[in-house]
């Protein structure tokens, strides 16, 4: 059988071998997803959508009154002037990364991230025919502004990533600016991935578009609002990006299914109160996990956002804490530059990880 060369030479996600690998007792502290259940007024809306017959298909953008719930998220939240027609209402953030490159990548265009990085940023490059171009993050873990504005010079796309999975590091306004005002001088086109927004727990996030237009926002309810198997996500940008962006858009999947999207404008509209409970709940976690894992030995940099911690680990301690039964993920999952450390997720219940924990102390 002859497939093509694009999917031949991809890998599949490290983070799903290991998930799906798990045994029955075992404790997953690999998927980036939160635990709690979606807020009950969204859960409402979406069955009061079913109810009322909302089932068809919707604008290929999204419904009107969720864009303009998203547009005026950006505008009280980011300070950023998206207006409905500008935003693109997508089947999660995966979606949205791909047409997004889809609409802007040609074959052999560069596209950079950071290494170690998100697993879908130099796959989705390379199924949209460009060059996956990692750049190794500093030894702090974030990113190295000068080796990042040379690997701009004559790159197409630059993909920015804060607060970021793996590492959980919050990017400076300095570094966030720099990148973008740069990227523009070299008309590079810039993706700010900003999907754990909401979870910060020391600094402040800074929203790429502010500091220029040559940026496509991406964002989704998936970590806000624990909504992850509600694929609900979105795009926004100029409007001469957006209207290539929906082409692919309208024919890979036409619209984002039309019961998440009326559950996402309750979430957008709602209670956001819900949204802090769940941050200040992952900080209580996260500080659980960090002050566990220090006191049997490892050092590493408490993350400042997200729901993971990056730490450096040497193979066999990995092998070992998998074989007790906690599933963690090998570093190397997230790029070269991985290599020495593990991701572990906190998005789980303060019981499991005090079990987790346990089966740690046990093996190291």
């Amino acid at each position: 059988m002859k497939f093509a060369d694009r999917v031949l030479n991809l890998e599949i996600s490290g983070i799903r071998k290991i998930f799906e690998s798990a045994g029955p007792n075992a404790i997953s502290l690999a998927l980036g997803q939160p635990d709690f259940d979606t807020p009950l007024h969204i859960k409402e809306a979406a069955i009061r959508a079913i109810q009322d017959g909302k089932t068809g298909y919707t604008q290929n953008s999204g419904i009107p009154e969720l864009r303009e719930a998203i547009s005026s998220k950006f505008r009280n939240e980011n300070g950023l002037r998206y207006s409905p027609s500008e935003i693109i209402v997508t089947a999660g953030a995966s979606e949205a990364l791909h047409i997004a490159m889809q609409a802007m990548i040609n074959p052999g265009d560069r596209v950079v991230f950071s290494d170690p990085g998100f697993v879908s940023y130099g796959a989705l490059a390379e199924l949209a025919g460009g060059r996956a171009d990692p750049v190794p993050l500093g030894e702090d873990l974030r990113i190295d502004l000068n080796r990042t504005y040379d690997a701009i010079d004559g790159a197409r796309m630059v993909v920015l990533n804060s607060p970021a999975n793996p590492t959980g590091i919050v990017e400076s306004k300095d570094t966030i600016r720099g990148i973008v005002e740069y990227a523009d001088d070299q008309g590079t086109i810039v993706i700010s991935d900003e999907v754990y927004e909401h979870f910060i727990y020391e600094g402040k996030h800074y929203s790429a578009a502010a500091f220029g237009d040559n940026v496509i926002t991406i964002n989704a309810t998936s970590k806000t609002y624990a909504m992850t198997g509600w694929r609900l996500g979105l795009l926004a940008a100029p409007l001469e990006i957006v209207e290539e962006c929906i082409k692919v858009h309208q024919y890979v999947i036409a619209c984002a299914p039309s019961i998440s999207q009326y559950a996402a404008l309750a979430g957008y509209t709602g209670d956001q109160s819900v949204v802090t409970a769940m941050r200040d709940e992952y900080r209580i976690r996260r500080d659980m996990m960090a002050g566990g894992l220090k006191e049997m030995g490892f050092d590493f940099k408490v993350p400042e956002g997200a729901f993971y911690l990056f730490v450096p680990m040497r193979k066999e301690q990995m092998e070992a804490i998998i074989s007790a039964g906690v599933i963690i993920v090998p570093g190397t999952a997230f790029g070269e530059k991985g290599s020495g450390y593990a991701r572990i997720s906190y998005a789980a219940s303060q019981d499991a990880l005090k079990e987790a924990l346990n089966r740690i102390r046990n093996v190291v």
